[in-house]
This record gives C-alpha cells, structure tokens and sequence, in this order.
C-alpha cells in the first residue's frame, strides 16, 4: 500500500474559530471541507509561538521539550529543545519520507529544519536563512541602534494617530496597517509550490509550510481588507470586561490597549478577519497546485495555527499571560487522502497540538516507541472512538511570554482552573460564562471541584515531569499541593 503524503500549512496566531463559516470569510477552506473534519475544540499547549511548535513537532509538553518560550528573544529561558528530545519529521525521514520545509520555524535557536531532515525551501521567513537565529544575548544593540526614533517618542509634544500604541521609551507600536506581502508569506509560499511542481511523485513526502499571519501587527494587502465592512464589525461580548476580579498582571496589559478607541479596535478586529482571509488565499494556491499534480488522493492536507489571539477579547489582542480561551484556541482542518470515513463534518473532540506527532506516525505507518503527551487521532477519523472520550481533561503550561510567571490550567467542557504563582487563581463555570468574565475561585460552592481540578493538575504534573513548585511555604501556593494525589 502506497505510504500517504502530507501537507501541513500553519498560520500564526490563527484563533480556532476563524476557520468557521460565518466569521472570517475562508472560501478555499470552504472548498476543502467536504474532504476533510474540522474541530471545534483544538488547543495548544501554550499561547506562544516557539513552546507551541515544539510541542507539534514532538508531540510533547513544553515541561519535556524544553522550550518554555521564545528562542530567539534575549531573554529567552531557553534557545532550544533538551538534548534527547525527537522531532516526527526524522522518524519519517528514517523511513523513506522526503522531507520539505518553507517558511517560520521558531522550534529552536540551535537547530534547524535541516538538521530534522528536511530540505529548505525557504527559510528566511525573518529567523535567518537556515532558520536559526541566536540573538545578540545583552538585547540593548538594537535600542542602541534606534536611539534617534526613542527620542522622538519622548517629545512632549508628541500626538497618538490612529492603530498607535504609545509607550515612551520603547519603539513605536502601530496595532495595524496595509502591507502587500506581510512577513513574507507570499514568497513562502511560492518556494512551496515551485517544489510541488518538481516533486517525485512516487516517494512519499512531507511539506511543511510555516506563514507568519494574522500575526500582529494586522498588516493584510488592501483586497483583502475591502472584503470586509467596518459598519458590520462588532465587538466581542466580553471586550467591556474590567477584570476587577482578575489578576492585576491582566489588567496591565489591557491598559496598553485601552489607548485604542472601541473604533478603532473594530478596525483592529477587520484587519484580524481580512489577514486570514490572506492565509486562506494562499492556502487556496496550495491545493491548487497539489490537485493540477495529481497528489490529491493520496495527500493528507493540514491547515493549523500554533496558537489563537484574543483579537478583541477582553479588552485584549495577541497573546500572553490572560489564560482566556482565546489565545489558546487554534484552527484545525485535517483530511484528503481518504482519511476520514466521515468527511465533511465538525468534530467536537477535545484535541491538542501535542496530538499532532502520533497521528502523523500512525497515517504513515511508522512505528514509534517514544512516549507522547498526546495521542492520536486517528480513531477519531475512522469512526472508531466518539468525539466525547477522546479527550475530557485538556492542561496548559505556561512560564510567560517572556514577562514570567508561572501559569498552568486545566479544564473540561463545564470548568476551568488557573493556577497563577505570580497572582490569585482563576476558576470559571464554563456551562454558565462561557466568556469567562466572571472569577469563582472564592465561591464555596465551587470548592469540592476545584480540589479535583488541583489533583487532575498534579496528576498531569508528575506524568509529564513538570516541576511546577517546591514545597517551601513562599512558593507553594497552590491550593492543594501533591499530596492530594497519594
């Protein structure tokens, strides 16, 4: 039996809902639907590029992949995966896969692609030309280097225009804006489809096509962005949310935003849509080519994002440390090469990026002893396990984007709870505030469940080597500590 091919297209900070109809406006998506299932509650296990990918690529928590955040920042936690860590690409590679990759890869500072087995198609995507880039380590060249613009946002006199985010001492910030070929992505793809073109078509491959949008800023070329009415925006229901009940780190950040008014923030939210109506776009130029090629029947087609973005959420944009679901929610649309028994459908399955590297194994029939955090999905696309026991528990691990401070969270479809070592915790009823706008973690009712959400999270902890605390009385401050679990 011919080995299946694959094709993975991942966006940035793609929220998983945009990948619905009715919101963002994805007609090539909408084409591949029929062939393929979409899930509607697909998760990372970190709101943050580098920790995310990590965990696709190697199907594991970031507690054993090693990367807590970005590689290539100067002060990253960590350049680069643990050395004993393996990536699915070279279990492929190992059995006969040709391996292509085009685009961001943002998984280590120390390693590339190519040292996975892939062949670079492009990797100039902004992280150097083999896509490793170990930065300058004291971070103040750069400033040194714009010291002239630094100045000038000092002025007394000087006045916010609209997208700005003023923040004296640091570079201008503009939320967004019109560019023709953002962060590259057009080229990315082009690489791709000139190889697509070359391709043997009798040795099985993976290409993996890594696009940089809707990162922010929200810069879609002009077409994209006359698609879309900015009288027809709304905002989303909890975007009024003082977070009062919240910790204060959360409210910080939404005052950076608060600089925008509620306009332009529904301009911000048409520039979001009009981006990945862009990514959908030259998603669309991938299927062409692959069906002009003859690989579609045999060709397994992915369009992920790393993590989601609160895009207007509270009040807040991008992603971080707020551990609302919007940021860790991502896009999810798997299927040709006859996978799914039941294409065309929506898949409620609680599913993560950690999922990724067993079900990619499993579809190529390559063996793998290595023990993974997630599991794969394959059950699902056969009709062979229901939607509700593939996943009833999903956890996150966060060390903070880059502003430390320890986060991790468990949750169901009824609860969540956020352990937050640097604040007070968070406990939300998902089945009464699905917005997650209001904080029971001091409501007794909820007391019994909350215990249980602790030693589920401990559980997990010790599972998957997280040493989230010690025991000494200034750091242990989760509710319940692990001995709850004996």
């Amino acid at each position: 039996m011919k080995k299946p091919n694959f094709l993975i297209f991942m966006t940035d900070h793609q929220r998983g809902d945009m990948v619905f109809p009715g919101i963002a406006k994805m007609p090539n998506l909408e084409r591949f639907y029929p062939k393929a299932v979409v899930f509607s509650h697909a998760y990372c296990p970190s709101p943050h590029c580098c920790p995310s990918r990590a965990t696709f690529f190697s199907g594991l928590y970031p507690s054993e992949h090693g990367v807590w955040n970005n590689i290539d920042v100067p002060n990253a936690l960590s350049r680069g995966l643990y050395e004993d860590v393996e990536l699915f690409p070279r279990d492929l590679a190992n059995a006969g896969y040709k391996l292509y990759f085009s685009g961001k890869w943002h998984v280590s500072a120390e390693k590339g692609p190519a040292d996975y087995g892939f062949e670079m198609i492009d990797g100039k995507n902004g992280f150097g030309k083999d896509c490793r880039n170990v930065p300058d380590v004291s971070g103040w060249k750069y400033y040194d280097g714009i010291s002239d613009n630094l100045r000038r946002l000092n002025r007394d006199d000087f006045i916010r225009t609209e997208a700005e985010i003023i923040r004296p001492g640091y570079p201008l910030y503009k939320q967004y804006g019109v560019n023709e070929n953002p962060f590259r992505d057009y080229d990315t793809v082009e690489s791709a489809l000139t190889k697509i073109k070359e391709i043997n078509s009798d040795e099985p491959f993976l290409m993996y096509v890594g696009a940089t949008g809707p990162h922010d800023p929200y810069t879609p070329p002009q077409r994209f962005l006359d698609m879309y009415n900015i009288d027809e925006i709304s905002l989303p229901e909890s975007f009024s949310d003082a977070m009062e009940d919240k910790p204060a780190m959360y409210r910080r950040i939404r005052d950076r935003y608060a600089q925008l008014t509620e306009q332009e923030h529904r301009e911000c939210i048409r520039h979001y849509l009009a981006f990945c109506s862009y990514e959908d776009y030259l998603f669309g130029k991938l299927l062409d080519a692959v069906e002009e090629r003859g690989l579609a029947e045999n060709t397994v087609i992915m369009y992920l994002s790393d993590h989601g973005d609160y895009a207007g959420a509270h009040g807040l944009w991008a992603k971080g440390l707020p551990c609302f679901k919007e940021a860790y929610s991502t896009s999810c649309v798997i299927g040709g090469g006859g996978i799914a028994k039941d294409p065309g459908r929506v898949s409620d399955a609680v599913v993560s990026l950690a999922d990724f590297a067993p079900t990619i194994l499993e579809l190529a029939g390559v063996r793998c002893d290595r023990k993974f955090a997630g599991k794969s999905l394959t059950g699902l696309f056969r009709g062979e396990q229901s939607d509700d026991d593939f996943r009833e528990y999903m956890f996150t691990q966060s060390n903070g984007n880059e502003q430390y401070g320890i986060q991790r969270s468990v949750f169901s479809r009824k609860y969540k709870y956020i352990f937050n070592g640097f604040d007070y915790d968070e406990f939300y009823d998902l089945e009464a505030d699905p917005n997650e706008t209001v904080n029971q973690i001091n409501n007794p009712a909820y007391k019994e469940i909350i215990r249980d959400m602790c030693r589920r999270m401990w559980v997990f902890a010790k599972e998957n080597r997280d040493d989230i605390t010690n025991s000494y009385i200034m750091t242990a401050l989760m509710p319940y500590g692990p001995g709850i679990i004996y």
